[in-house]
């Protein structure tokens, strides 16, 4: 996963919360919650990097984390909130 080069769907919007923010995918339909803070910001640093690794570490992130962010974007990929831009290659 921390090697993945992920990005945001283009049809999700994000609405920013206390809590982290609800991703809307206008296509599927379907209402995601991230549930913290640091995974909005996370998802958001993705454009910007190359690599989930290195937006964990753009976020800094403490890499003790890592495996329950690489779990809740897999989540995320599955709910189709994020994309796999290789997949797309």
């Amino acid at each position: 996963m921390l090697d993945r080069r992920l990005r945001l769907d283009p049809q999700v919007a994000l609405r920013p919360e206390p809590f982290g923010a609800l991703a809307y995918h206008y296509g599927n339909r379907r209402l995601v919650f991230l549930r913290h803070p640091d995974m909005l910001r996370v998802v958001r640093a993705l454009d910007d990097n190359e690599t989930v690794g290195d937006a964990l570490r753009a976020c800094e992130v403490a890499p003790p984390r890592w495996p329950a962010f690489a779990d809740a974007l897999e989540s995320l990929v599955r709910s189709e909130v994020l994309r796999d831009d290789r997949a797309d290659v």
